[in-house]
């Protein structure tokens, strides 16, 4: 017997237990300003501090270049607004074999791409096969357990595992596995990739690089009389108070990301609201332990002991927050937060680095984003805090499109960073960060523990919640004896946008979907 499902739930009960102290909005995240019908029309302009990258799905790891793309490319399953489940998209469900090494696929019919081709079984083979082949340099990792992708019908897909795998469904909902057409609609990938061609509500209009990005409104999105808007631009501002200024004098709809120290004048500012949405995301301190003394695990942990997170939330994101104390973040599957992570301990840390290859101190960088301030705030209190423990730091700033190169090239000794969910299913996470060929060499630290490599493994095959719970426990604890990462805090997701902009909304995944957005006028 099979078991089928037109829905499909994913233990993320902990979503929203992040609305945390000092979360509130201004006004609900629905905009309360909404009329009471959608209004057809109009152009919705967005600011963010960084230019896109790619929108190759398979091999970006791009937060702003995955934003655009999810607007243009859809997968088969979609997080729920809330994120707590999965539900159908281009499918409309599914059934498992009793061996779970079967799971059989419905499309949704009516389904057209962009240009108006039909959705068929064959992109769904070849989207998936495209993202597979890219386990070492992409996001293929995430498809480790498929063996074989059939095309059985035109409306069915059949997907053959090595092995049972608990994150297969929320996996399909990774925006690397987004359908697109059967072998690039006859292009080169390269080809394709310069105006990619989907199924989502908007359709690649141009991209004048680091300036700005326009899409358009599909008018054969197969969700009726959607998207609202006629298109959307995200412009390139790497400053923040200039992004501020912008979403206050009206030039700009949304303003991706303000800091948080402006967050209080954006609630009094007419006009405006400023919205905060509960949400999965780390902040850490990455080591690259390809340079020394960051090999060295003493080193790490005196680094992460001397940073004082308590004191990060109240200056940085004005009690906005609370201290990281694992790997996973407390909307994820699975979290646990009693795994030993880094507290503060000045003496602590002075005996690690007693212990450690540099006993008499070094001098080292911390590469972060220009303009932005959160990192600029988080850099001098470290900077402060490492001197106390005979560490000179270095603040080394490069503008954020540059900052994104050279973390994803592994070049810096230090890097704050961030991650957010994609997928309802800790396994993204924990793969992308712990295993040398999840796509990124550990998160771009180069951290190799084959113990914890092996639990991730053991956890990724494991369908049973509670022996996952177990062995995820495990993988943070290690996690955090290691060091690879400095935890510094989990945060919720801050947007200013203007009262004109209804329906906008952030799940705990990051991700947003723009064909529910309207504009009042």
């Amino acid at each position: 017997m099979k078991r089928h499902s037109t829905l499909v739930v994913a233990a993320v009960a902990a979503a929203t237990a992040l609305a945390l102290s000092g979360c509130s909005s201004s006004t609900p995240a629905s905009n309360a300003a909404a009329s009471s019908s959608p209004v057809k029309g109009g152009a919705l302009t967005m600011a963010w501090s960084a230019d896109v990258l790619s929108m190759d799905k398979t091999t970006t790891f791009d937060n702003n270049s995955i934003r655009v793309m999810e607007q243009i490319m859809e997968p088969l399953f979609q997080a729920s607004p809330d994120g707590t489940k999965l539900e159908p998209w281009l499918a409309t469900g599914y059934t498992i074999s009793d061996d779970k090494l079967t799971y059989t696929i419905k499309l949704r019919e009516g389904v057209t791409f962009s240009d108006g081709t039909p959705v068929t079984s064959a992109d769904v083979k070849f989207s998936i096969d495209e993202d597979t082949k890219t386990a070492d340099t992409g996001w293929g990792f995430i498809n480790a357990a498929i063996d074989k992708v059939t095309a059985t019908d035109p409306m069915t897909v059949t997907i053959g595992l090595k092995y049972a795998w608990a994150p297969l469904i929320a996996d399909l909902s990774l925006f690397s596995n987004g359908v697109i057409p059967n072998n690039y609609g006859g292009k080169t990938a390269e080809q394709f990739y310069t105006a990619p061609v989907g199924t989502g509500p908007f359709v690649w209009d141009a991209w004048k690089k680091g300036e700005s990005l326009t899409l358009t409104a599909n008018s054969k999105y197969w969700q009726p009389g959607k998207p609202y808007l006629d298109r959307v631009t995200w412009n390139v501002v790497p400053d923040a108070t200039t992004r501020k200024l912008q979403v206050q004098g009206g030039q700009i709809d949304i303003d991706d990301t303000p800091d948080w120290s402006s967050l209080a004048s954006l609630k009094s500012s007419a006009g405006v609201n400023a919205l905060t949405f509960p949400s999965t995301q780390l902040d850490y301190i990455a080591f690259n332990q390809q340079k020394a003394p960051f090999d060295d695990v003493h080193i790490r942990k005196a680094i992460s002991m001397a940073i004082d997170r308590e004191a990060l939330v109240k200056a940085v994101l004005f009690g906005n927050g609370a201290a990281a104390d694992s790997l996973l973040a407390p909307g994820v599957p699975f979290y646990d937060g009693k795994t030993g992570a880094a507290t503060f301990d000045v003496a602590g840390a002075k005996a690690e680095m007693a212990k450690s290859t540099k006993p008499a101190g070094f001098s080292t960088s911390l590469l972060i984003s220009s303009g932005n301030p959160n990192q600029g705030a988080v850099a001098q209190i470290m900077q402060a805090e490492l001197k106390e423990i005979g560490i000179t730091m270095e603040i080394r700033q490069l503008d954020p499109t540059a900052n994104k190169k050279a973390r994803l090239a592994s070049d810096f000794d230090m890097a704050t960073s961030a991650w957010t969910m994609d997928i309802p299913d800790p396994d993204e996470w924990t793969s992308f960060a712990v295993d040398p060929n999840g796509g990124s060499h550990s998160t771009f630290t180069y951290y190799n523990n084959p113990d914890v490599i092996a639990i991730n493994k053991k956890a990724q095959q494991e369908t049973d919640d509670a022996k996952r719970q177990v062995l995820y426990t495990q993988l943070q604890t290690q996690a955090a004896a290691d060091a690879f990462l400095a935890y510094l805090y989990y945060s919720p997701y801050v947007y200013a946008t203007t009262d004109k902009v209804v329906d906008f909304h952030v799940t705990p995944l990051g991700n947003y979907l723009l064909q529910d957005v309207y504009k009042t006028q």
